[in-house]
């Protein structure tokens, strides 16, 4: 592999070393999150999806040679099965044209079946490929609703507000900074989230594949721009704070 095939292609390798970073960077700023939690299980979930993506990208040797073997069979059944009729139609026309017309009718019935049966063969490689992969994908769509979970209750209003706490109020501890760090962290894991369902797309080359890492980037941008506008906010409330020389009051 040579030196710029690393800007070319997405390595997954490199992606998991992104996510480990990421989870050592959480890890140092907020031991005790659960967000720490959902990182080191996206980091398990790494070699499993290389693997699946590894499996779907290598030809299935076994189904080909079986198409191959079928495709050869049409070819040859037709020519098989009329040969004799067609012989006999040559060294005598008026006698065996019926025997010739019934035997193309028969052969034209078998091929048809064998080259359903071909159809089948040459497109259930691709199918299944295909559903492993959805499968995976949609791993990777649920981990990002939970990454979306964690980011819920960080509302930067407790803070520009100060409003009174309830019985049933989470918890919110965090500062302005702290909240922006740890907005950034969801944010960076829905991005490696939607860079690992693309992985997938680079590998296995299907239309429907394509349309659910699409909706996948979709919505991991999605929830990408609604935390980025929660730091946008958070930013101009530390803006405000500096400009007036006030001390930023944790929640």
């Amino acid at each position: 592999m040579t030196q710029f095939s690393y800007y070319r292609r997405l390595e997954v390798d490199r992606i998991k070393q992104t996510n480990q970073c990421l989870c050592q960077r959480i890890r140092e700023r907020f031991p005790d999150a659960n967000l720490l939690g959902v990182c080191q299980e996206l980091s398990s979930m790494v070699d499993t999806l290389k693997a699946k993506a590894c499996w779907i990208a290598r030809p299935n040797l076994g189904l080909r040679l079986l198409a191959l073997v079928s495709v050869l069979g049409v070819l040859g059944v037709p020519l098989i099965f009329t040969y004799g009729p067609l012989m006999a139609l040559l060294s005598n026309p008026a006698g065996d044209a019926g025997n010739f017309l019934q035997a193309v009718e028969a052969v034209m019935s078998g091929t048809f079946l064998l080259g359903l049966w071909v159809l089948f063969l040459i497109t259930y490689e691709q199918r299944f490929k295909r559903s492993r992969a959805l499968a995976a994908i949609h791993e990777l769509r649920a981990i990002a609703h939970v990454v979306d979970m964690h980011q819920l209750t960080k509302d930067p209003s407790y803070i520009l507000n100060r409003a009174e706490r309830t019985a049933s109020s989470p918890s919110r501890n965090l500062d302005a900074f702290a909240l922006i760090r740890y907005l950034d962290y969801c944010s960076e894991m829905l991005s490696l989230i939607g860079k690992l369902a693309a992985y997938y797309a680079q590998n296995f080359n299907d239309s429907v594949l394509y349309d659910a890492v699409n909706d996948v980037e979709s919505l991991t941008n999605d929830l990408s721009r609604k935390i980025w506008q929660k730091i946008a906010v958070l930013h101009e409330y530390q803006q405000d704070q500096e400009s007036c020389g006030c001390e930023e009051v944790s929640p």
